[in-house]
């Protein structure tokens, strides 16, 4: 007769060890823009704004230096077990530069490496100026991008 609460506690215990497997499982999700391939080809350099509207959506951010700007922010979030918080492992800031005509003038790809922002496009760091100070409040990189840029 005691068979019978073993067997019960065994599959209690089978149970629960299902419920929270998936509870140690990692995951990876990305927030915000979902840049591919197919989506820049779409827009090159002469493009029309509303070409890129239609191929990359509304901009995360817009600004104006020197012409308009659209900024496609991404951000991709690593969770080592359902219970502790995402940490970051890669952001990313999708810039596509008008002129005046309103066409793409130029696209950059930012993002971190080696503590410094890095255009992933023309595989630069920027030079100094308004912009390249956006782009570093974008990406949070305060405190830990190099106050002086070099071309690279």
């Amino acid at each position: 007769m005691q068979l019978l609460p073993a067997r019960k506690t065994l599959a209690f215990m089978l149970l629960a060890a299902t419920a929270i497997l998936p509870a140690c499982t990692s995951t990876v999700t990305q927030h915000g823009f979902v840049m591919t391939d197919a989506a820049l080809e779409q827009v090159p350099e002469g493009s029309s704004r509303e070409q890129v509207l239609i191929a990359l959506g509304t901009p995360s951010a817009t600004a104006e230096f020197g012409g308009e700007v659209f900024y496609y922010i991404s951000q991709t979030k690593s969770r080592p077990v359902a219970f502790m918080n995402p940490s970051l492992i890669d952001q990313r800031v999708l810039a596509v530069y008008f002129n005046e005509e309103e066409l793409v003038a130029q696209l950059a790809n930012y993002g971190l490496k080696d503590g410094q922002v890095f255009d992933f496009v023309s595989r630069t760091t920027p030079t100094g100026g308004r912009d390249f100070s956006f782009v570093s409040q974008l990406l949070g990189a305060a405190g830990r991008v190099a106050t002086t840029p070099a071309d690279g």
